[in-house]
C-alpha cells in the first residue's frame, strides 16, 4: 500500500484547488499558494502554475482575453480517494460515534462502495484501560434519533423541547437552546452544553447527557442571531511538571492534545511544565486523567487542584490498605 500518494502532497493540493473554480485570478492563484504552500513555494509554484510565455509552466491554467485564468480542462479535478482513505474510512465505518453523524441511507451506500475494502484497523485492536465502561449506548435506535435532532438544532438554532428522568426519579421537562455538543473520553459520553428559555428569554446555561435524554422535539421556534456559550472556564490554569520517563510528556500531550496550554520543556533534563485551561465541569475528569499518569506528573498549582490530588491519593491509599505510600 502506497502512503505517500501525490495527492497528500500539498503542490497537489494547490493545484486542484487553482482548478476547481471555471476561472481565476493570478492574485488568487498566489494566495493559494501562500496559504498552502511552504515558505520557498513563492520562489518557484508560480512559474509552474501561471501560463508562461516559454511554455514552461505545467499547462494547466491558460490566460482569458478578461485577464482571468481558466483551467484547460472542461471538468474540475475529480475527488479521488486513495487506497489509504478508502481502508481508513472502511475503519471509521465501524465507529458507532462516527456513524451517528450520517442517516441510515447515507451509512448503506457508504457500506455498499466499501464492501471489497480491507479496513485499516479494526475495533478490537484497542483496549481502554482509563475509560468508564458504561458508555453510551450510541447504536441505540432513540439515541441516534435523539441526536439528530439536538445536531440539526444546534446548526439551525432552534429551540428544542427535552425531557428526562433526574436521578431522584422525578420527570423534568423544559425548552432549551442547544449550544455546544462535547465528547467526554475518559466517560465515553456526549453532553450537549444548552442554555434554558424562560419566557421567550434565554436564562441560565447547563449540561445535558444525551444518554439520559429520552424524548427530544423540534419546536419550529428559530434565533436568528447565533447565541454565545456562556464562559465557564477556569481563571487561574492548572500547571503541571511531567518528567521524562516511560515517555510521559509525549504521553501527557497527546492525552490533552485539545486542551489550550502553554508548553515549556527542560533541554537539560527533559522535563516538561504545562499549564492547562478548561471548563470549570471538566475538573474532576482532569484531576482523573493526570493522576492516571502516577509519579511522573506533579501539580505544581493551583493549591486548590493540588488539595484535591493529595486527598484522592491518600484515599486511594487508605483504600488499598497501604495508609504510608
Amino acid at each position: 500500500m502506497t502512503i505517500f500518494s501525490e495527492i497528500y502532497g500539498a503542490y497537489y493540493r494547490i493545484a486542484a484547488r487553482a482548478m476547481m473554480k471555471s476561472s481565476v485570478t493570478e492574485n488568487e492563484v498566489n494566495e493559494l499558494i501562500r496559504s498552502l504552500g511552504f515558505r520557498d513555494s513563492a520562489l518557484f509554484l508560480p512559474r509552474k502554475l501561471l501560463p508562461q510565455k516559454d511554455g514552461s509552466d505545467l499547462g494547466l491554467l491558460r490566460a482569458n482575453d478578461s485577464g482571468t485564468l481558466s483551467r484547460i480542462t472542461e471538468n474540475p479535478p475529480p475527488a479521488v480517494l486513495t487506497l489509504l482513505q478508502k481502508r481508513w474510512l472502511k475503519a471509521k465505518l465501524e465507529d458507532e460515534r462516527f456513524r451517528l453523524f450520517f442517516d441510515d441511507e447515507t451509512l448503506s451506500r457508504l457500506t455498499e462502495m466499501l464492501a471489497d475494502v480491507k479496513p485499516l484497523y479494526r475495533r478490537v485492536h484497542f483496549r481502554y484501560f482509563d475509560r468508564f465502561s458504561d458508555g453510551d449506548s450510541y447504536s441505540d435506535p432513540l439515541y441516534r434519533e435523539n441526536f439528530r435532532v439536538v445536531l440539526s438544532a444546534l446548526k439551525s438554532h432552534e429551540l428544542i423541547k427535552v425531557a428526562f428522568t433526574s436521578g431522584h426519579g422525578k420527570r423534568i421537562s423544559f425548552i432549551c437552546l442547544p449550544i455546544k455538543l462535547e465528547y467526554s473520553e475518559k466517560n465515553d459520553k456526549l453532553r450537549v452544553l444548552i442554555r434554558k428559555v424562560r419566557k421567550g428569554m434565554l436564562s441560565g446555561g447547563g449540561t445535558l447527557n444525551l444518554g439520559r435524554l429520552e424524548k427530544v422535539e423540534r419546536t419550529g421556534f428559530f434565533f436568528k442571531d447565533p447565541v454565545e456559550i456562556r464562559d465557564d472556564r477556569i481563571k487561574e490554569p492548572v500547571t503541571v511538571r511531567i518528567e521524562p520517563e516511560r515517555n510521559a510528556v509525549e504521553r501527557f500531550l497527546m492525552e490533552f492534545a485539545s486542551f489550550e496550554k502553554r508548553t515549556e520543556r527542560d533541554l537539560e533534563s527533559g522535563a516538561c511544565t504545562v499549564s492547562m485551561y478548561f471548563d470549570r465541569s471538566d475538573e474532576t475528569e482532569v484531576l482523573i486523567r493526570i493522576l492516571s499518569f502516577g509519579a511522573a506528573v506533579e501539580i505544581l498549582s493551583p493549591p486548590d487542584f493540588r488539595r484535591q490530588a493529595a486527598e484522592r491519593v491518600a484515599k486511594q491509599r487508605e483504600l488499598t490498605g497501604n495508609p504510608k505510600g
